[in-house]
């Protein structure tokens, strides 16, 4: 029987090369996207029924109970939490609707999917969950004069380094294996549907973003970034947050007081 992953935002970019990668491993894909007609070219590519289409908005609370419900009724083996959306916009002039679409996909519904796999995952004792993030996650300390201004999209991929961190350490003893997945400028169409044109700019491509994924499972990361070469900067950061976390005191700090 094979093995099945459920890959959302799958008909581009990295969730395209994460689903046609997997395919080639032996997976059944459960492939969730908004685009129908891409979604069908997609299984049309893998004519063996390995692509299971999934139509869904995961914007919006029908769309993601329908991939919860889906994902929560099948022997998930590897959820990848991909999906994303283009929102890049200084808080005070993003719409609303813009705002809770970022929080929706990039918040919400990698949460509800991660709960929806957990408990068939935890009979089994097994599985992984990949959770797509980007650097910015890391970027929240930058000066003003960094641009373009992104709190809320910045935010969120905080949010999943975080959720997939402690969510490792509430797994840990059981077979299932979470990732943070960090990559930097990748050629998608993401940029292009800001309006930003980075063609001129190095890139990496999809497929190396998924080999450095699979990779990482492989050398037991939890947190893996395809573009850092040195390790170490990374175990810095994670050290200085637990060493934020611990120096704290019940007794107010004396830079507060008087």
């Amino acid at each position: 029987m094979s093995t099945l992953a459920l890959v959302t935002g799958a008909t581009s970019g990295i969730g395209r090369a994460f689903a046609d990668r997997l395919v080639s491993e032996g997976y059944d894909v459960i492939a969730v996207g908004r685009d129908t007609t891409r979604l069908d070219e997609l299984a049309a590519t893998h004519p063996r029924g390995a692509i299971r289409p999934l139509a869904a908005d995961l914007s919006t609370t029908d769309g993601v109970e329908a991939v919860a419900a889906a994902a929560s009724g099948e022997p998930v083996d590897l959820l990848v939490n991909n999906a994303g959306v283009a929102h890049y916009m200084p808080l005070a002039d993003l719409p609303a609707n813009q705002a809770t679409e970022v929080v929706n996909v990039k918040v919400l519904a990698p949460t509800l999917l991660a709960r929806a796999v957990l408990g068939g995952m935890l009979e089994r004792d097994t599985g992984t969950i990949i959770n797509v993030a980007g650097m910015i996650a890391f970027s929240g300390p930058a000066p003003s004069s960094v641009m373009p201004r992104r709190a809320v999209y910045g935010g969120a991929l905080a949010h999943l380094l975080a959720l997939s961190q402690l969510l490792a350490a509430e797994l840990d003893g059981t077979g299932i294996r979470v990732q943070a997945l960090l990559p930097g400028v990748v050629a998608t169409e993401f940029h292009t549907r800001q309006g930003i044109d980075l063609s001129a700019l190095p890139r990496m491509s999809p497929a190396d973003v998924v080999t450095a994924s699979l990779r990482g499972l492989e050398l037991g990361e939890t947190v893996t970034a395809p573009g850092v070469e040195d390790t170490s900067l990374l175990d810095a950061v994670f050290a200085a947050d637990l060493a934020a976390f611990g120096g704290q005191s019940p007794e107010l700090a004396t830079r507060y007081r008087g």
